[in-house]
């Protein structure tokens, strides 16, 4: 279980008033996973960083970090980026990918007849 702090900064101080992470970013759904240079560096890691390494011992997507860590969605985008830029989190797009076209119609048809 990690522990809970009250936080004294406002959520975009934690990442200098960033509201973009570097690069693309990753999407909301994407996985992200500690990598083993992120075991390592773990006890070195503080506040938000150290947090998210240790609620990502296992995949976990970028939405729910955002929710476990009470931050908004474009803070956690950034903290996530900044980690993966140091190797710390990988950052699974494959289940990020777009929904075949045909797919959505036959969920809409469905959701239709519904």
């Amino acid at each position: 279980m990690t522990r809970r702090y009250r936080r004294l900064a406002r959520p975009y101080a934690m990442v200098a008033g960033r509201t973009l992470p570097a690069g693309a970013g990753p999407p909301v759904e994407a996985q992200v996973e500690r990598t083993s240079l992120g075991e390592r560096n773990l006890p070195a890691c503080r506040f938000e960083r150290r947090e998210i390494l240790l609620l990502c011992s296992e995949p976990v997507s970028v939405a729910e970090l955002a929710g476990r860590l009470r931050v908004p969605l474009g803070v956690a985008r950034v903290l996530i980026s900044d980690l993966a830029t140091d190797g710390l989190v990988r950052i699974d797009h494959s289940g990020a990918e777009r929904p075949d076209v045909v797919l959505l119609e036959r969920v809409l048809h469905g959701l239709r007849a519904i």
